[in-house]
């Protein structure tokens, strides 16, 4: 079975090839009564403002200006530092006096470091990320869904002395945009994509006429095609990346490793070779996450 076919399936206790689609089609409710709509919750409207003021901090390892907050927020000037200073004073967030810029405190640190072995992928996709950027010479990430973004959560240097730094530590991206979200993007379900691509005009506005919905239907397309996303520096003029998706225990795209570079070390014959490494990177991880929830099961 080639690359693209391992990836996109998983294992069964008993050790059989399931395509993730039959799993996902398996997954969706069966029942036809309505689903009960929620009530509001007391409080709920400040704990989304405050998860997305935390959201907003992390996105930049430097540190992140108040004005970049409220500009991306949508708050008020106010608000967001009342919130941000009340967050300060719990540890969560810390202020750089010298640079104005916000960043995460050392209660998030704490946060993150229990909650790391919960959720073992750095474990597993750091080894690939080494070999990636051993055999290609470019930086090599992984990237996991949040939602409708992709989040950069790790980063291996390359050899090759010439970066793009468009990808690093914290940054997200809508899913259809970079390499990683568009890889994701193109194994999830038809209504899930119509959804996403939902807001057109505000999508457009942000990330201009390549990340139209036409065209991001057609870089899917090409994506299931040959299983690997690339994207032609669509976001940053002369800076490529190439991705492949990483599948949960449930068969669905959860993570993607990509690479990045400049545009002369992406051509097109070296697309199908660097393509290739990411699928069987790609493929090693998701049957190393089957392994493990076989694992858990016996336990």
């Amino acid at each position: 079975m080639n690359s693209r076919l391992q990836i996109i399936h998983i294992m069964d206790r008993k050790g059989e090839m399931i395509d993730h689609s039959a799993v996902a089609e398996s997954r969706k409710p069966r029942s036809t009564q309505p689903v009960p709509v929620p009530q509001p919750v007391q409080g709920a409207q400040v704990v989304a403002r405050i998860a997305l003021l935390l959201r907003l901090v992390g996105r930049n390892p430097a540190g992140t200006p108040l004005a970049e907050i409220v500009r991306d927020s949508g708050l008020t000037r106010p608000t967001v530092h009342r919130l941000l200073t009340s967050l300060a004073a719990e540890g969560l967030l810390n202020h750089d006096a010298v640079s104005r810029t916000w960043h995460y405190g050392p209660e998030v640190f704490v946060m993150g470091t229990v909650a790391a072995a919960r959720y073992p992928i750095e474990e597993l996709a750091r080894p690939s990320l080494v070999r990636l950027a051993e055999k290609t010479g470019e930086s090599a990430f992984l990237s996991i869904r949040r939602g409708a973004e992709t989040v950069c959560l790790l980063r291996e240097e390359g050899s090759f002395p010439i970066r793009s730094f468009v990808l690093h530590e914290g940054v997200r991206f809508p899913l259809g945009v970079a390499s990683a979200g568009i890889a994701i993007m193109a194994y999830l379900p038809d209504d899930e994509v119509d959804a996403l691509l939902g807001d057109t005009a505000a999508f457009a506005a942000r990330w201009g006429a390549a990340h139209s919905p036409a065209s991001i239907r057609s870089n899917l397309e090409s994506t299931r095609i040959t299983g690997y996303a690339v994207n032609p520096g669509l976001i940053l003029e002369g800076s490529w990346g190439m991705g492949a998706a990483i599948f949960d225990r449930a068969g669905r795209p959860a993570w993607a490793l990509s690479l990045t570079g400049i545009e002369p070390r992406f051509k097109p014959e070296r697309q199908k070779v660097l393509g290739q490494l990411l699928l069987d990177e790609a493929s090693r991880i998701t049957q190393a996450l089957q392994q493990a929830r076989r694992a858990s099961d016996t336990i």
